[in-house]
């Protein structure tokens, strides 16, 4: 793991438990303070799991001295009913945890397996599926990371490794051309995508030299005449109106070389967990 994954993770780790904790875990000071327990943690859903460093992270967090057994590793395709970990530790620094760790792995692991589910439809075709911005705030580096646990790839991480030049910014800086020109003169070694709206635009956008284009809510006869007359140099996103998996599967089939869905990381359901005190847990 790299120094800036591990700094995302920490900073995250450290936010949720702030608010879940705030000055004191009171419910948990029931327990005898010398309480040992041993916990498992089970899925009650088919997932992709992924999330593992934030859960370590938390417990770790609380206390380093629980020691973590995961049965399943990062990525595995589960069933329902499947036992993912198994924990053990003082009982009062596991019961503080379990809920924040749980949280970052339910919504990591739903991500991850929305990715999944979708990704696994286009295997035949050239297509990456690509998450977006619409992510839960504060969790943008961890959903991205889901999105690549379950198969699918990375698009910007932020307005700041990418331009993504939108309609809005074609607008204000005066055209397609003219927007363009501006971003390779900004910043020359920044990838560079533009959004176009219609055939007539994808022409223009082309004869600039973007990097990639984004092809906004193209019927599937204009996906085809956009990879029909754009070179190859030039990379083609499909986005926007792709509601449900023959949609996807559909515009796959066009050759385009993305599809962006932002409902990877905005519409995700968590995958339902448990954790459970096991026979062996004792004061």
């Amino acid at each position: 793991m790299d120094q800036s994954t591990e700094a995302s993770i920490n900073a995250c780790v450290r936010a949720a438990l702030a608010e879940d904790i705030g000055d004191g875990d009171i419910t948990a000071q029931l327990i005898p303070e010398n309480t040992y327990a041993e916990a498992k943690l089970l899925c009650r859903d088919q997932a992709v799991i992924a999330g593992q460093p934030w859960f370590e992270a938390v417990f770790a967090a609380i206390d380093p001295t629980i020691l973590i057994k995961w049965q399943i590793k990062e990525g595995s395709l589960v069933e329902a009913g499947t036992e993912l970990m198994v924990c053990t530790g003082p009982a009062r620094a596991i019961l503080t945890a379990e809920r924040t760790a749980m949280n970052f792995l339910q919504t990591l692991s739903g991500t991850a397996t929305a990715t999944f589910e979708l990704a696994q439809k286009i295997t035949h075709t050239k297509a990456k599926l690509l998450d977006t911005r619409k992510t839960l705030p504060g969790l943008r580096l961890a959903q991205k990371y889901a999105v690549r646990i379950g198969g699918g790839e990375n698009h910007r991480i932020g307005l700041f490794d990418a331009f993504l030049i939108k309609e809005n910014h074609i607008l204000a800086a005066g055209g397609i051309k003219a927007a363009i020109l501006a971003a390779r003169t900004l910043a020359p070694n920044k990838r560079l995508e533009i959004e176009v709206e219609s055939l007539d635009e994808l022409d223009i956008a082309i004869a600039s030299g973007p990097d990639w284009i984004m092809l906004d809510n193209f019927s599937l006869t204009d996906l085809r005449s956009a990879v029909a007359r754009t070179p190859s140099s030039i990379k083609l996103e499909a986005s926007g109106g792709i509601d449900g998996a023959k949609a996807l599967v559909d515009i796959a089939e066009t050759g385009v070389d993305y599809i962006s869905i932002g409902a990877l990381t905005k519409h995700c359901r968590a995958v339902d967990l448990s954790l459970r005190f096991g026979e062996h847990s004792m004061p």
